[in-house]
């Protein structure tokens, strides 16, 4: 069952270079207490897609398609519709906790607030709320941190706190944004396992944004490949790693560091100018000729879906 489903979303930039297009003809579900991970090089789109979802877009952005999530199109409310629903139904966990963060407030500060504007709770009940949340965030102390200032915590303590924030109003969905960029291994899986927790205790569903394929496979059920602006394969996360289908998924995985990190040839496309048929095809070894004048359609093959004249 789907929570979330967008069809054929499409956000062009309007630049003084020309019209950038970022995001072309993305369709995807997001089931009921699934974590769907969104892959690709950066600058392929993905965050973009996501902050699509809660129309936090530069205004220099159009958007054109659906994105339905309870009977609604979320292109077509307002904005005072959608603070209601930012953190309350569907809350974003971003990618830097430095800058996520008000440096001036507490720790505290920033966690109750939600609470009391949203909720309607007292401060003593916000706060009792707050430090349980952050005690079961696996916080030794959690009065002591909600007294804290950003600058006093590590930065895998602040994103714990982000992820805290981000669930303290149980939101039916959590978008992950790159929430282990610049971290070390051991802050890496410790960030994952917090928001495993984090789904777990309210039975969200996540999209979770990463270039990193190893991140994705240990916390997604499934996997949704972007290349330049387009998603070209989607996959059980399992199937994905055992067999991707699409040239540029198996490039992606030649070239982690355990399958000999072997660069992917070439540069991605153009936003402005993007290749004619298959944007993969400059950079494909299995290239016909008819990839160089038609686009694919996305095919759906038995729990999958590809974007290649290969499986047409």
């Amino acid at each position: 069952m789907s929570i979330l489903s967008i069809e054929n979303l499409n956000v062009t930039f309007h630049t003084s270079k020309g019209k950038v297009l970022a995001v072309d003809g993305v369709t995807l579900e997001l089931k009921k207490e699934e974590t769907l991970a969104l892959v690709g090089e950066t600058g392929c789109g993905k965050s973009t897609v996501a902050h699509s979802i809660l129309n936090l877009l530069p205004q220099n952005a159009v958007v054109r398609g659906k994105i339905q999530w309870d009977g609604s199109n979320l292109l077509l409310l307002d904005e005072k519709a959608l603070s209601r629903l930012r953190g309350k139904d569907i809350s974003l966990v971003m990618q830097n906790p430095s800058l996520a963060l008000n440096p001036v407030l507490s720790i505290g500060r920033q966690m109750i607030e939600p609470l009391i504007m949203h909720r309607g709770l007292k401060k003593r009940e916000a706060i009792r709320m707050a430090e349980e949340l952050l005690g079961k965030l696996h916080f030794i102390g959690p009065s002591n941190a909600m007294q804290a200032y950003p600058f006093e915590m590590s930065g895998g303590m602040k994103q714990r706190v982000l992820i805290g924030i981000s669930v303290v109003l149980s939101p039916k969905i959590l978008i992950a944004d790159e929430p282990t960029k610049g971290l070390d291994d051991r802050l890496r899986r410790m960030v994952l396992e917090e928001l495993r927790l984090a789904r777990k205790m309210n039975r969200s569903s996540m999209i979770f944004i990463s270039h990193g394929l190893n991140a994705a496979r240990e916390i997604s059920d499934r996997i949704a490949v972007m290349y330049a602006g387009e998603i070209v394969e989607s996959a059980p996360t399992q199937e994905f790693f055992q067999e991707p289908l699409h040239p540029y998924s198996q490039a992606l995985l030649e070239s982690l560091p355990e399958r000999g990190f072997k660069p992917i040839p070439g540069f991605s496309p153009s936003a402005i100018q993007p290749p004619e048929g298959c944007k993969f095809h400059p950079r494909c070894p299995h290239k016909k000729e008819i990839c160089s004048t038609a686009r694919p359609d996305f095919k759906s093959i038995n729990n999958r879906g590809i974007k290649c004249v290969l499986y047409c």
